[in-house]
């Protein structure tokens, strides 16, 4: 498991493109019949993909947790973005088909994925930050997730929002989670754009088409960068920054927080007419 530290707005303002891809980039989160997983200290959240190709793989602890076992003071949603699979917690089996999300409780010893077809393997995008509370696994399909639609073809943005970890869907102790799919021939993400202090969040562009990339804006709204995204990565957003992208062509993702609050709707609104 690597491990990234914070950086401040000053630091940030001074790096080069390659130090924004080493601090704030994930890369090739899905590898056939592995973990990949990233450590940020902002709010102590761990990104991970998971893809299993030819056998279970079970989730262990890692030594910088210090913890018997990965969710002994943790908490994780998982969305699956391939084909198939299948998470067994505790001895329990739940079946993920694309776009299923599995949320898993502080406390959960045993935790194991696999694909229903090898050929066409599942693959698990992990969110996982502390937890203070318990609650139990629960499951939701993408056609429980009350998709919400935004955006217009006139601003290129047209898109489908589907919430599944929040305060009126699954329940969690911190971990707010869902993804947006964006309709064909938009290719705008979160904009106008927005920061939110209080609270973290991680991207995890997938189903972009080969050679297609995302320009990942980042930084704050008067010192914007970028990150140009392939498939499969993920990108950790400040608390300070922006979260805004737009594509080659259109794409999907999943956004996810952790922090000191818990609503989804806590955004600090940023015109477009300031950003820079």
């Amino acid at each position: 498991m690597e491990i990234r530290y914070h950086h401040s707005p000053e630091e940030t303002r001074g790096m080069d493109s390659e130090a924004l891809r080493r601090n704030f980039l994930a890369e090739s989160l899905m590898k056939p019949g592995k973990i990949t997983a990233v450590y940020t200290h902002y709010d102590r959240v761990i990104v991970a993909g998971i893809m299993p190709s030819g056998g279970a793989i079970e989730l262990i602890s890692y030594p910088a947790l210090k913890a018997e076992y990965f969710l002994e003071r943790r908490e994780a949603g998982i969305i699956n973005t391939g084909g198939e699979g299948e998470i067994t917690a505790d001895g329990k089996k739940y079946l993920l088909r694309k776009l299923d999300c599995l949320y898993i409780g502080k406390g959960v010893k045993q935790v194991s994925f696999s694909s229903t077809n090898n050929d066409l393997p599942a693959t698990f995008y992990l969110l996982s930050a502390p937890a203070h509370q318990q609650f139990p696994v629960q499951l939701m399909s993408k056609e429980d997730a009350s998709p919400t639609e935004m955006g217009s073809q006139q601003t290129s943005n047209q898109r489908t929002i589907y919430k599944y970890i929040y305060a009126d869907g699954l329940k969690s102790c911190q971990l707010v989670m869902g993804l947006t799919l964006l309709k064909e021939g938009s290719v705008w993400n979160t904009m106008p754009a927005h920061t939110h202090d209080r609270r973290m969040e991680a991207y995890f562009y997938f189903d972009m088409q080969q050679n297609q990339r995302v320009f990942h804006f980042m930084g704050q709204p008067s010192e914007t960068r970028h990150l140009l995204v392939n498939n499969n990565d993920a990108v950790i957003s400040p608390p300070w920054s922006i979260h805004s992208g737009c594509g080659t062509s259109s794409y999907s993702f999943i956004w996810g927080m952790a922090g000191e609050n818990y609503s989804y709707t806590d955004m600090d609104m940023i015109d477009i007419a300031d950003l820079r």
